[in-house]
Order: C-alpha cells, then sequence, then structure tokens
C-alpha cells in the first residue's frame, strides 16, 4: 500500500502545490472542474480537527494525571482497589452513559483540557507557517528520544522478547483479508496526510526549484521506518504486561484509543518508576497530536485565506479569523468530551476519513492524470528539479504507471471493500452497538466530503458558455492565472494568490518556429 499508493499520491500532492504555490481549493486553478476535491480535503480537515485534539485533551488529562503516585490507574490506587484496572471508560464517564442517544453533561476536567489544547495550537500557529515550523523542530524530534528511551527500558524487562516476537510473526494467511488491507491504506493514508490539504498547503510553501521527488522519498521511507521502530518500543513492554499477568500478548494488546490510553498505560504502571515512564510516553504522545493537528489546521487556514487574501494581508484580521476558528472547533468539540462523547468519537473516528477520504484522492489521481494530463504533470515536476538527476526521469516512469493505472485500481478495490463491509456490519465500541440512526450519521459525515467533487463540478460546467462537451472542455483547462504563478516563480512569498489576476482558461497559440525549436524559452512563449 505504501508503494503502490503512499508514495505516488505523496509525490501527487507534494507537486501539485509546489508547483501552484497554493492550497488546496486555489490549486486546482490547473482544472476548475475538479475544485470540490479541495472543498472536499477541508471537510475532511474539519471533522479530523474537531474529533482529534480531543485526543490531545485526553493526553492533557493523563499527563497531568501521571504526576501522581501511584498512578490513577495502577493497582496501587486507592481508586482501583477492587477492580485493579485502570480504564478509559473511567476517565471518559462512560458509565454514566447509555449510548449516542444520552451523551450525558460536559466534565468539566476534559473540557479544561480541550480548552488548553486549542489555546496552545492557536498560539503556535498566531505567526504563520513560520512560528509553527519552528515549534515542529521540537514536536518532530521529541517523540524519537522518548522511542529510543522506551525501547532500551523495555529490552531489559522479562517477557519483553515474547512480545517482540508476537508483533515480528507474520500470519500470511491473513493476505487474503480484504480488511488487511483496508486497514494498511487507512494507516498509511492517516500517517502519511494523504488527501486531507496539509501536504499541498505545506508544500505550497516550498521554493519552485525544491526537489519533490528527493522530498517524497526521503519523507515516506522515514514514517514507515518510524512505524516500524516505533513498534519496538510498544511490544516490548506489552510483552513484559503479559509476562507479568500470565497470558498471551495478544490479550494485552489493544486497537486506537485503547491501546494509548488503557493497555500501555496499564503496561507503563507495572514498571519500576511507573510516574517518570508515564510522564514521558503522555509527553511524547502529545508532540504527536500537536504535529497531526498542525497538518491538517494549516490546509484548513491556507485554503480559506488563499481564497480571501485580503485577510492574509491584515495581521489582525488573520489573527481574528484564526482564533475564530480554534473557538469554534472548541464549541463543537464539547460534545465529544461528555458522558457519552467516546461514542461520538468513535462515530467521526470511523467515517472522517473512510469511504470519503478514498473517493477524493480517487478523483485527485484520475483528474491530474487524464484531464489535466499526466504527461504534462511530469514535465511539470521536471520544470520544477532545474538540475534534475538522471534517475529522476526514470522514476517518474514508474510514478506515471502507478498515477494511470495500478494507483486507481488498488482504490477502486478499496471502496469496493469498504461498501461492502459497511452494509454487512454494523458499528460498535465495545459492547455498544451503534443504532441504524447513528450509522447513517456517519455515512452522511463521509458523503457530505465526496459529494463536494459533483456540486463543484456542475458549478464550474454552469459558468461557461456552449454545448455541454464544450462546457466540459472549457471546464478542464488551466486558467491563465495557474500559469502565470508559475512561470518565473523561484521563491514563494507568504502571498499565494494575485488577487488583481483576471481567470481565463489558459491556451498558447504556437507557431512552426515553435514546434521546429530544440530549445523552448518558456518564459518569451508565455
Amino acid at each position: 500500500m505504501l508503494i503502490v499508493t503512499g508514495v505516488p499520491l505523496f509525490l501527487m500532492e507534494l507537486s501539485l502545490g509546489q508547483y501552484g504555490a497554493a492550497g488546496p481549493i486555489t490549486v486546482w486553478k490547473c482544472c476548475p472542474l475538479l475544485k470540490g476535491i479541495g472543498i472536499g480535503m477541508l471537510c475532511v480537515s474539519t471533522l479530523v480537527c474537531l474529533y482529534y485534539n480531543v485526543i490531545i485533551a485526553w493526553t492533557f488529562y493523563y499527563l497531568g494525571s501521571s504526576f501522581q503516585s501511584p498512578l490513577p490507574w495502577s493497582c496501587e490506587a486507592l481508586a482501583n482497589a477492587t477492580i485493579c484496572s485502570g480504564n478509559i471508560t473511567q476517565v471518559l464517564g462512560v458509565v454514566h452513559s447509555e449510548g449516542l442517544h444520552d451523551p450525558g453533561p460536559v466534565r468539566r476536567p476534559l473540557a479544561l483540557c480541550l480548552l488548553a489544547a486549542w489555546i496552545i495550537i492557536f498560539l503556535c500557529m498566531l505567526k504563520g507557517i513560520r512560528s509553527s515550523g519552528k515549534v515542529v523542530y521540537v514536536t518532530a524530534t521529541f517523540p524519537y528520544f522518548v522511542l529510543i528511551v522506551l525501547i532500551i527500558r523495555g529490552a531489559t524487562l522479562e517477557g519483553s522478547l515474547q512480545g517482540v516476537a508476537f508483533y515480528l510473526t507474520p500470519d500470511w494467511s491473513r493476505l487474503a483479508n480484504a480488511q488487511v488491507w483496508n486497514d494498511a491504506a487507512s494507516q498509511i493514508f492517516y500517517s502519511l496526510g494523504i488527501g486531507v490539504g496539509g501536504l499541498l498547503s505545506m508544500a505550497s510553501y516550498n521554493k519552485f526549484d525544491n526537489n519533490v521527488i528527493r522530498d517524497t522519498i526521503v519523507i515516506t521511507t522515514g514514517n514507515c521506518c518510524t512505524s516500524f521502530f516505533a513498534g519496538f518500543a510498544i511490544f516490548s513492554i506489552l510483552g513484559h504486561m503479559a509476562y507479568r499477568k500470565g497470558v498471551p500478548v495478544g490479550e494485552v494488546a489493544d486497537t486506537g484509543p485503547g491501546l494509548a490510553f488503557v493497555a500501555y498505560p496499564e503496561a507503563l504502571a507495572l514498571l519500576p518508576g511507573s510516574v517518570f515512564w508515564s510522564i514521558m510516553f503522555f509527553l511524547m504522545l502529545f508532540m504527536l497530536g500537536v504535529d497531526t493537528l498542525f497538518g491538517n489546521m494549516e490546509g484548513i487556514t491556507t485554503a480559506v485565506l488563499d481564497e480571501f487574501p485580503h485577510l492574509r494581508g491584515n495581521p489582525l484580521q488573520k489573527s481574528l479569523f484564526l482564533g475564530a476558528l480554534c473557538f469554534f472547533f472548541y464549541l463543537m468539540g464539547l460534545l465529544l468530551v461528555t458522558d457519552g462523547g467516546i461514542y461520538w468519537f468513535t462515530l467521526i473516528d470511523s467515517f472522517s476519513t473512510s469511504f470519503g477520504l478514498i473517493i477524493i484522492t480517487l478523483f485527485m489521481c484520475i483528474g491530474i492524470s487524464f484531464f489535466y494530463g499526466v504527461n504534462q504533470f511530469c514535465q511539470d515536476i521536471l520544470d520544477m528539479i532545474r538540475h534534475c538527476p538522471p534517475w529522476c526521469g526514470k522514476v517518474l516512469i514508474y510514478f506515471k504507471a502507478c498515477w494511470v493505472f495500478c494507483t486507481p485500481f488498488l482504490l477502486l478495490f478499496i471502496l469496493t471493500y469498504i461498501f461492502i463491509e459497511m452494509y454487512r456490519t454494523s458499528l460498535h465500541y465495545g459492547d455498544y452497538v451503534y443504532p441504524l440512526w447513528g450509522k447513517a450519521l456517519g455515512v452522511c459525515m463521509g458523503a457530505t466530503c465526496c459529494l463536494q467533487i459533483l456540486i463543484w463540478a456542475i458549478v464550474a460546467i454552469s459558468k461557461e458558455t456552449g454545448t455541454l462537451k464544450e462546457r466540459f472542455q472549457k471546464s478542464i483547462r488551466p486558467l491563465n492565472s495557474w500559469r502565470q504563478n508559475t512561470l518565473n516563480s523561484t521563491v514563494r512569498a507568504e502571498v499565494h494568490v494575485e488577487p488583481e489576476q483576471v481567470d481565463a482558461p489558459y491556451t498558447v497559440t504556437l507557431t512552426d518556429m515553435d514546434i521546429t525549436a530544440r530549445t523552448w524559452d518558456m518564459g518569451s512563449q508565455a
């Protein structure tokens, strides 16, 4: 999934954002028909931001609780004397909620943690990409330090090899299960940030001649290796926990929030010096959460500021917009920190990056390959990499094959499986089975994201004149400002869009001399 979908789509977003010097909406001047892809990305980012900062709020809560000795979720804690097991349901108050229809009151400690989380995000992003870029130097490097420390500590524990063996032993028969491929796709999309607009926004600030192919290979490889490396830190300590309890590792491992907020904290509580290890772990989770949220928030803010350039030029208005955006997300997130908030959290988590995200990336891949033109797109990449090593052109042959055939085919396979499973299986959290109306609400969330493609395609066609075929052909041509904004760009400025530019379908009249000339002067041709 990494090689056939993750890396090609990562390069596509990175190249598109860098070449167009625009966010996820404005960048579709290259093909106005597909502007809805950018709107859809914005919808996905909104849903992700809505629930993801709740994870940071939980991390805050656990981090603050970690300064107590013994840890509140350890067997030594007085509150756990009868159950001898810390549990996320105790923290979230799920025991007081009957389900999705019964959210109950807002839990004040979690609401305060959520407010603190949004204030930190606001302050880190206040001065734009430069300030958040400096923050990432800390938030991106500190987790590596913690992982190394946890791996060293885990290797000294009894039973750690049992956990590592469980982690590294493959069950090849599982490859015949489509769910495994769906899980792999979810992991790759989520860890690389594909399809949510953050990559397009970040890349739009790159220098025009930045080597995107090199960046893609380095980042995707580093990301995959980091995930593999982190597994040793997790499963070595889970192996020790299984050894202490006398059960198989598979019985103490968990998925989703349960791993980070139930199984692993419980395992850390068994270690000598558990308070220190717990503080380090949740501080690492906080850093990782902030990194993820930066990418999504940057996608939203860049998209809006590109569409309304006057906000970018006025620092006060920009700050007010960012503050209002963070406050809106905080108010909406209060539903997720109620007694039954975990049920709503699971619903949004299950459908926000499900079939809607796959459809958005599928249309992005098809649109760039067949409407904008895969040959033109590859030429754009070569134009950016002015001193391209010989291997760049050869690598692009592979990416071209993926964009045209392999990636869309695999995405269609996953999409088909998702729809089949969505119809056949019910959504549940623990023993709670979601009602039909709850599942329908989740489907509406995903549908809202991908339907933007159809809605804005109709809008783009309706703005043109002529027959339906002529309108369609005009709506897939790059606008004039698309080329003008990229031909002579060497360094990206803070302002992405020239508001005085008149947008019209881009056309070039060529003469016989243009066809027969050995070298093309792009500046003079324009």
